[in-house]
């Protein structure tokens, strides 16, 4: 409000300085011979009013708006009282130039119906002494009667206008405010729809690929079987123990029948999550880390001289299912140590932590390696998704993981710095502790 009638009272001082200055066409017309004094009088108002609309731009003028406004409005009324006592007192025609200061200050300069009634009520006390200090007095009663109810009119109709304007705007700035309010919950509410819109599209992903799979895996998984059973023979055969070009060819086909049952093991986390039940199993994340890092060794040993470092002393046991999340681990060392590979560190390291937090255990796997580009960040956990050259992965891994962890009631994520380092962190659920004579 402060701000709106700052704005008011400088376009409210400007009209009126310029008004001031255009009336001595009426002195013209009125009092020719009084032109040279109300000239001087309407520069000396007009002047008060702009060194008024200065002060409006200095800190003080903005931090008492009203007050400054209050005094600089007093000069045309001063100024028109002094010509009506000059002139003709009751009889002049200026108690107009009277009423119009009252409408703007009401129209152009609405603070409040408290103060347009204080300026009219100055006005009217101005006006009655400009006629009763003339010398003789008042000689025409029935003029100032007249005269001073126009002017009081004036005031009343001013202050009614003030009244509801100032309600109506104090209304309005209310409705911005409330606008302006349920704005930021919209856009507050529009990114937790689009947080939520996220999860529930890479939920439909894993279920739909989970439908798939199961009436895949049966068809797919025999006959590989039979494959691999028909190998097996193959090779223990005196035959192919003969040429070493045929046991090449069959071991090279054992291999690929190897790697297709790599993919339907893969494919089977998604086509029995089923009922969506917890695993309860109890077990310690020390011995599932130390599972895992056995099993990954490999990779690790291709990724160089790779520093292991694990944080995990203390760490509480915890409830679900031990081998799937020895896998979960097994896919997170595996794909730092491809980073460190791919990234060629000088000083290459893997930092493995569990620390227990808000009821559950946090268990974080960082590496120093190139990092994970921010445009990819948001896709890591889809099916299929990856960055890796063709034929060195299907992208199902993190999506696995991703899937493991939601069956332990946790969240899988990823942040990365690019060539800095990279951290994936999941939760699992505590286990109770165990009482005297459990197992």
């Amino acid at each position: 409000m402060r701000g709106h009638h700052l704005t008011s009272s400088r376009a409210c001082a400007v009209t009126v300085a310029a008004l001031i200055l255009a009336g001595a066409v009426l002195d013209y017309a009125l009092y020719p011979d009084l032109m040279a004094s109300f000239a001087v009088a309407r520069v000396l108002a007009a002047a008060g009013v702009l060194a008024g609309l200065a002060l409006l731009y200095t800190r003080f003028g903005c931090r008492h708006v009203h007050v400054v406004t209050f005094v600089w409005l007093t000069f045309p009324q001063l100024m028109i009282a002094w010509m009506i006592h000059v002139a003709e007192g009751e009889a002049s025609l200026f108690y107009a130039g009277i009423i119009l200061t009252i409408f703007a200050v009401g129209t152009l300069f609405p603070v409040g119906y408290l103060y347009t009634l204080a300026f009219g009520l100055l006005t009217l006390l101005l006006y009655w002494l400009a006629c009763a200090t003339r010398p003789g007095g008042i000689t025409a009663p029935s003029q100032l009667l007249f005269h001073g109810t126009i002017v009081a009119f004036a005031v009343v109709g001013s202050t009614v206008y003030t009244y509801f304007d100032e309600q109506g705007r104090r209304l309005l700035f209310a409705l911005k405010d409330e606008l302006a309010r349920k704005n930021g919950e919209l856009e507050r509410t529009n990114r937790d729809l689009a947080g939520i819109k996220g999860q529930l599209v890479q939920q439909e992903k894993m279920a739909a690929l989970g439908t798939l799979s199961a009436g895949l895996l049966h068809e797919v998984n025999n006959p590989v079987n039979y494959c691999m059973l028909a190998l097996d023979l193959a090779l223990e055969d005196p035959a192919a123990r003969a040429s070493a070009h045929l046991a090449e060819c069959l071991a090279d086909a054992r291999q690929g029948m190897a790697r297709v049952q790599a993919i339907v093991s893969d494919l089977q986390t998604f086509a029995y999550r089923g009922d969506g039940a917890t695993p309860d199993g109890r077990f310690s994340i020390g011995a599932a880390v130390d599972t895992a890092v056995r099993l990954a060794r490999h990779e690790l040993q291709a990724a160089g001289n790779v520093l292991l470092r694990r944080d995990i002393a203390g760490a509480p046991p915890v409830r679900g299912d031990e081998a799937a999340i020895v896998g979960v681990l097994i896919n997170l060392l595996g794909n730092a140590a491809h980073a460190l590979r791919q990234g060629a560190q000088a000083r290459p390291e893997i930092v493995l932590t569990a620390a227990p937090a808000g009821g559950r255990l946090q268990v974080t796997v960082s590496d120093n390696g190139p990092g994970i580009a921010p445009e990819h960040l948001g896709r890591l956990f889809e099916p299929f998704f990856t960055t890796r050259a063709v034929g060195q992965g299907l992208g199902l891994g993190l999506s696995i993981c991703y899937s493991v962890v939601q069956r332990h009631g946790g969240q899988l994520s990823a942040e990365s710095v690019p060539g800095v380092w990279t951290r994936f962190r999941f939760d699992l659920p505590l286990a109770a502790p165990q009482h005297p004579g459990q197992a």
